[in-house]
């Protein structure tokens, strides 16, 4: 059975992966991110745990244009 995880449960099992020792550039690459996204996620993991993962611009909306 397959099926497609969350942006958050991605970046939960990337976080893990450099946790466990895999070279942040080797997490972002088979992640298809930047090592800063990486970098990124680790220190919103040490700060607020799996909930600091979730998406942060969820909810604001697109932005007008004139």
């Amino acid at each position: 059975m397959l099926w497609e995880l969350s942006v958050t449960e991605q970046r939960y099992r990337a976080v893990l992966e450099v946790l466990a020792g895999v070279p942040v550039t080797e997490v972002a690459d088979r992640y298809g991110v930047s090592r800063q996204s990486v970098h990124t996620w680790l220190r919103r993991y040490q700060e607020k745990g799996p909930s600091g993962l979730a998406d942060q611009r969820a909810g604001r909306g697109r932005r007008r244009t004139r």
